[in-house]
């Protein structure tokens, strides 16, 4: 539930949740311009009735009882912006996401219970329009996460939707107006590829020109959605299903061809060789409906030994203190 105050929107999850931990799953990287932590507050930029406008949040209270302090820059000024605002934090944070099945199924298992526990309060996020999740599959395609997200940074610069100037700007995420009025010169001088300027111009335009609707494909089930995805130039296998897990919040995918993924799941399962895709879905079947809740699990997972989770965490204790 949420209630507005004066100068903040108070947002309550529905517990447990830990916004530091939902953070990391939305940002995957440490250099992430458009979903940014600094240890305490996590940040990003929605324009909001045509203004960026850039959103604080932080917690207060422990995972079991957590309440979300929401701030707005500029500040919101109508009850429909407010509105705006809020379903934007519940789709992003997953605020509304009740997993006690998740728990359930997770406890006195000899693997997913002690993952579960590590991260309690991790809620699966999702981006706020298909669209971005579908332009973030397409930088990634084929690349490391790290080169992905920069070039997911170039793109926010280049179509320039910020909020301030110079060090100090901000960027939000473009709409597919905003991509589709650039020149494809422009995406290849910041390191697109051919391929994936035709795939990120044909949608934009498609999407601006009310040729494509991606919001559709939330009516859908899993098997039309795959194939109507699978229509749109650029998308195969693993961005379909990366749309379904990220984009349309449907907890039962575990993208099966994230070599990335791929490879934690066989660790984390104590196999010696690669798990190819139909070997991924046979791992996971067991885990169903919440398998992708393992795949935002181990890519945590995948952070923390990285060290990312606990330098943050050293870094938000001294500002503290």
């Amino acid at each position: 539930m949420a209630r507005d105050t004066a100068r903040a929107l108070i947002v309550r999850p529905i517990q447990p949740f830990r916004l530091d931990l939902t953070a990391w799953a939305l940002r995957r990287r440490q250099r992430n311009k458009i979903d940014r932590w600094d240890g305490l507050t996590y940040r990003r930029m929605l324009v909001v009735k045509g203004r960026p406008t850039e959103l604080a949040v932080r917690q207060e209270g422990a995972p079991t009882r957590p309440r979300l302090i929401v701030t707005a820059t500029p500040s919101l000024r109508t009850s429909s912006e407010r509105h705006i605002v809020r379903a934007a934090i519940d789709r992003l944070l997953g605020v509304r996401i009740d997993l006690r099945d998740w728990y359930r199924m997770a406890e006195g298992h000899q693997r997913l219970g002690p993952l579960a526990d590590r991260f309690r309060g991790l809620k699966p996020p999702r981006f706020p329009t298909v669209f971005e999740t579908l332009v973030n599959a397409f930088a990634c395609q084929q690349l490391s996460l790290v080169v992905g997200l920069e070039l997911l940074n170039r793109l926010a610069e280049v179509c320039g939707v910020r909020h301030g100037t110079g060090e100090r700007a901000t960027y939000a995420f473009p709409a597919p107006r905003d991509v589709a009025q650039i020149a494809a010169a422009r995406y290849h001088a910041i390191g697109f590829s051919r391929q994936k300027v035709h795939a990120l111009l044909t949608l934009a335009r498609g999407i601006d020109r009310r040729q494509i609707d991606v919001d559709r494909l939330a009516l859908e089930d899993d098997r039309r959605a795959l194939r109507q995805l699978r229509e749109l130039r650029g998308v195969g296998r693993w961005t379909a299903e990366y749309v379904l897990l990220r984009g349309l919040g449907r907890l039962h995918v575990f993208p099966g061809d994230d070599v990335g993924a791929q490879k934690s799941l066989a660790r984390w399962l104590g196999r010696s060789g690669p798990l190819d895709y139909e070997g991924v879905s046979r791992a996971v079947e067991k885990w169903r409906p919440y398998a992708g809740m393992l795949y935002f699990h181990l890519l945590l997972d995948g952070l923390s030994k990285a060290g990312v989770l606990e330098s943050a965490g050293a870094e938000a204790a001294g500002r503290k203190a």
